[in-house]
């Protein structure tokens, strides 16, 4: 085949790959939020004593820790993990997510909440018991006889009502001190999946209306600084988390961080998601030094055995909780060296 028929070729399935992708992608946008002058949006709140909160159970505590048996109540395919959604003896409704996805975001929940953010409850369970379990489209892989499910996590909200999702470049707090160190929150913890669709807001009956803007889904944490070939690195991966670069450029006013890269060039067949990438390495770039200072300032607050504890809430070994606690000791210390 002559060069400029296979370019044709090249170049007419990349603009139906394209087309094809962006049909998917808007048939299921969630609905944006519509944020008005009556509200009161809330990102971060002053976490207070950082050093007596608790990073072994989170933001729930123990009392909201799930126990004993929970009953199946729907699967949901939406997202690249398996997930599906769950009732324990309490009637509280959890979301399940199963996967490499479940350990990395109930650590990356906890350092998020310790410093003040915005976040879901969650917790880890090695073995959970679900009554009604019938087969799964995704993650049956997970499920023994039984019907017990290995290395869950369970999430739930308990601030208002979901109304919708909040951009990262249109939202009331840009360019605030607290939404810069949101930034910086996700470059210290690699998530590099920071697309619109895993942001949340949630709203609160009171008056003026409070709208909490959260990152509800936080699993893509403590791998690569992008998305690799595979997910194998991308996330929940010591060796990468901790051979990644973190800081790329300090100057006398910004900093950049090393995240997040653009995806391989691989990618590019699938054009909608390889431009939508290269669309939020804004995000870990030209951060105000001083947001950035401000946010180590909170970190360096967290002792060593607060850090553990977070990382053995999510059921990591020994090994892996000090691999993993040495490597972010290591960036928070670059923060604060800023």
């Amino acid at each position: 085949m002559p060069s400029q028929r296979l370019s044709a070729v090249l170049i007419a399935a990349l603009v139906f790959a394209a087309a094809a992708a962006t049909v998917q992608a808007q048939a299921r946008k969630p609905v944006k939020d519509s944020f008005t002058e009556s509200s009161t949006a809330v990102l971060w709140t002053d976490p207070g004593e950082i050093r007596s909160r608790d990073l072994y159970y989170g933001p729930g505590g123990k009392e909201d820790e799930p126990h004993g048996v929970v009953q199946f109540l729907e699967e949901d395919n939406d997202g690249t993990s398996p997930k599906f959604d769950v009732e324990d003896k309490d009637d509280r409704r959890w979301k399940a997510k199963l996967g490499e996805e479940a350990q990395p975001e109930t650590v990356a929940t906890r350092l998020l909440w310790a410093v003040g953010f915005n976040t879901n409850e969650t917790y880890f369970v090695q073995d959970l018991k679900v009554e009604g379990l019938p087969r799964l489209h995704r993650g049956q892989q997970f499920v023994r006889e039984g019907g017990d499910v290995c290395q869950v996590r369970l999430q739930r909200h308990d601030k208002g009502k979901k109304s919708g999702i909040w951009s990262w470049r249109k939202n009331p707090l840009k360019g605030s001190r607290e939404f810069n160190g949101l930034r910086v929150m996700m470059a210290l913890i690699s998530n590099w999946d920071v697309k619109d669709e895993n942001n949340a807001v949630y709203i609160e009956k009171t008056e003026p209306q409070q709208r909490f803007y959260e990152v509800s889904d936080l699993g893509a944490s403590f791998g690569m600084t992008g998305k690799s070939y595979t997910d194998a690195r991308a996330k929940n991966n010591l060796g990468a988390y901790r051979h990644a670069k973190f800081v790329s450029k300090v100057t006398a006013n910004y900093v950049d961080f090393n995240f997040p890269t653009h995806p391989p060039f691989l990618f590019m067949f699938n054009l909608p998601f390889f431009v939508s990438k290269v669309r939020t390495r804004w995000i870990g770039r030209h951060i105000p030094r001083s947001d950035a200072k401000w946010m180590g300032t909170l970190l360096s607050q967290l002792s060593s055995q607060q850090l553990h504890d977070a990382f053995r809430a999510a059921g990591y070994s020994a090994a892996e909780v000090d691999g993993y606690v040495e490597a972010l000791q290591r960036r928070i210390n670059q923060l604060n060296e800023l």
